[in-house]
């Protein structure tokens, strides 16, 4: 960061001058934030809690929730800070950790998608081989794969954009330090080779959800050749909510990154800016509980606090919480 070391804080636009709408933002980035929360806690202590889903896909499941966690965590809180105090700048420090777990968070992601479709395809379409691919240590192999190969990724993007001289103001269109409006601010041709690593990124991401899609085609394939409605609506349960996911997450990335500056506008940044960050990790726990009867019934055990079935308890409401209470250990 030594060439860019003169900029000492970056200014983030506002989202209008009008205190009200200041407000309103405010209350509308509250309302994503505590959503998301409350969807990926849910998840996350419901896979953790339920001996049933620890499986393969709910443990990459409960890693996406993770990392979806982490993403909005990073934007959402200093947009809301933005809003309420009215202040717009963020420290060179601030922004190059934005840029790194932005990056960070969405490549271990899209990691843990291209493996959960793998996951779909293996135990659908080789269920013989299921145990023997994807055992707990292949699993967690795997995962541990995808956050440090993120990590690193994340590391070159941060090393490439802040050893940019930065000399076109320091003024940021969206409402969070983005690789792409840095890279407007250089005024060295040399910024052409951190775009041709988001070029390289995005292609790779574009790849990776081709594999998405054919895996996808293949599960779906051996699902309608088999007779069993029980095995079709499984399969299409866990497969079309991961397929959507990766969708909305890709096709959103691609055009923040790639869309040309003719079009470009403070507003149009900021509507692609939150549906690529801040819709995904809100609607993932909508996407994927709505069309999964065991995460659904798992999550409706941890809010009763007993099971569907539950023993011969005694009618005391004290004494069959402590009952129930038993049988869930």
């Amino acid at each position: 960061m030594s060439n860019s070391s003169f900029i000492s804080e970056f200014l983030l636009l506002a989202f209008t001058d009008r205190r009200e709408l200041q407000l309103l933002h405010f209350g509308l980035f509250l309302g994503i934030y505590l959503a998301a929360l409350l969807g990926k806690g849910l998840i996350i202590t419901t896979i953790a809690w339920d001996h049933h889903l620890h499986t393969p896909m709910y443990f990459f499941l409960l890693n996406l929730a993770l990392l979806d966690l982490g993403s909005v965590s990073t934007t959402v809180p200093k947009a809301m800070a933005k809003s309420l105090s009215d202040t717009r700048g963020i420290s060179l420090l601030g922004c190059g950790a934005q840029v790194f777990l932005l990056v960070f968070f969405l490549s271990v992601e899209f990691s843990l998608l291209i493996i959960m479709a793998y996951n779909c395809y293996v135990a659908i379409c080789k269920p013989l081989h299921y145990r023997t691919l994807l055992g707990s240590r292949a699993c967690v192999n795997m995962a541990a794969a995808a956050w440090a190969t993120g990590f690193l990724h994340a590391l070159t993007h941060m090393a490439h954009t802040f050893s940019l001289p930065l000399c076109r103001g320091n003024a940021l269109d969206p409402f969070f330090c983005e690789i792409p409006q840095i890279l407007k601010l250089s005024c060295s041709q040399s910024y052409l080779r951190e775009l041709g690593l988001v070029v390289v990124s995005i292609s790779l991401a574009f790849g990776s959800f081709v594999f998405i899609v054919l895996s996808d085609v293949e599960i779906f394939r051996a699902v309608l050749r088999t007779s069993l409605e029980q095995g079709r609506h499984k399969a299409f349960s866990t497969c079309l909510p991961h397929l959507a996911v990766g969708s909305i997450f890709l096709i959103t990335a691609m055009f923040s990154n790639l869309k040309p500056p003719s079009i470009s506008s403070p507003l149009l940044n900021l509507v692609v800016s939150v549906l690529y960050l801040i819709l995904p990790p809100t609607l993932n726990p909508l996407i994927y509980s709505l069309r999964n009867q065991e995460l659904k019934d798992a999550l409706r055990k941890l809010i009763t606090g007993c099971f569907p079935e539950p023993l011969n308890c005694p009618s005391s409401s004290l004494v069959q919480f402590l009952c129930c209470r038993a049988s869930l250990s």
